[in-house]
């Protein structure tokens, strides 16, 4: 298996570099791009939803773009050890009814040994806001 840069165990600078990738690939709402981060086995827990595998992962993105229109993340580090990283986000995205939401969380990684994400966990909020509140653009 090709490996996927940076590699853990992780330091400050090799978990912002992950967490940034993660970021960047996530905004381009491309569900086959975001899914090549994750092992072909991966496992997910994503609010109450459980995905297990990178094909299950790009169909569950594909319907959550599908409904999340205009979706901006923010991913922010929060932790780091040597093969796991959390980090808190945002991301702002409206509805068709072009109601504005902003989506909170965390998330909790863990890596295999070739870089790719193994698990990934996260705890997701909505708070609905007026499109003048956005900040994440």
């Amino acid at each position: 298996m090709e490996q996927r840069m940076p590699l853990p165990p992780f330091t400050r600078e090799t978990a912002l570099q992950k967490v940034q990738a993660a970021e960047d690939a996530w905004n381009t709402r491309n569900p086959e791009k975001v899914s090549l981060a994750y092992t072909v086995d991966t496992e997910w827990r994503n609010r109450t939803d459980f995905v297990n595998g990178r094909e299950a992962v790009v169909a569950f993105l594909t319907r959550k773009w599908e409904k999340e229109l205009d979706y901006k993340l923010k991913k922010e580090l929060w932790s780091y050890s040597e093969n796991h990283i959390a980090v808190r986000f945002e991301y702002e995205w409206r509805d068709h009814a072009n109601r504005w939401y902003r989506s909170y969380g965390n998330e909790m990684w863990e890596f295999d040994e070739n870089g790719y994400m193994r698990r990934r966990f996260a705890s997701i909020n909505d708070a609905e806001i007026s499109e003048s509140e956005r900040r994440v653009k």
